[in-house]
């Protein structure tokens, strides 16, 4: 399980990174913006929409194994048996003296200078 794991968490790794660098390359819709107040001609506010070019619909893929290697990941790390309950566990128990407890008529006690 645990190659299973680390192969996983490769690709996911990767898919992330490949996820942003294509999304950097992509060139923006906002892009064109400047064009359609007159610097230039443009068919619409944010540039023509036309069908989907290979850096969107490899993005879409890349996205998609994204989000299936985190479904894999979140799977392989519930399904792996506890190997204990807690990190505290393995602390070994100390005690601790408890303070003495400071009596109404201990000289020490400032009681006996409360007004009543």
């Amino acid at each position: 399980m645990d190659i299973l794991h680390t192969v996983i968490l490769v690709v996911h790794v990767l898919a992330g990174i490949s996820v942003i660098g294509l999304v950097l390359l992509q060139h923006g819709k906002g892009a064109d913006m400047g064009a359609a107040f007159g610097s230039g001609a443009s068919g619409s506010l944010f540039g023509a929409t036309g069908s989907a070019n290979f850096l969107s619909r490899a993005t879409a893929v890349i996205a998609a194994v994204f989000f299936l290697t985190s479904l894999g990941l979140s799977y392989v790390s519930s399904s792996r048996p506890a190997k204990s309950g807690s990190v505290m566990d393995s602390v070994p128990a100390t005690s601790v003296p408890a303070a003495p407890a400071a009596t109404p008529g201990a000289p020490d006690s400032k009681a006996k200078e409360i007004p009543k």
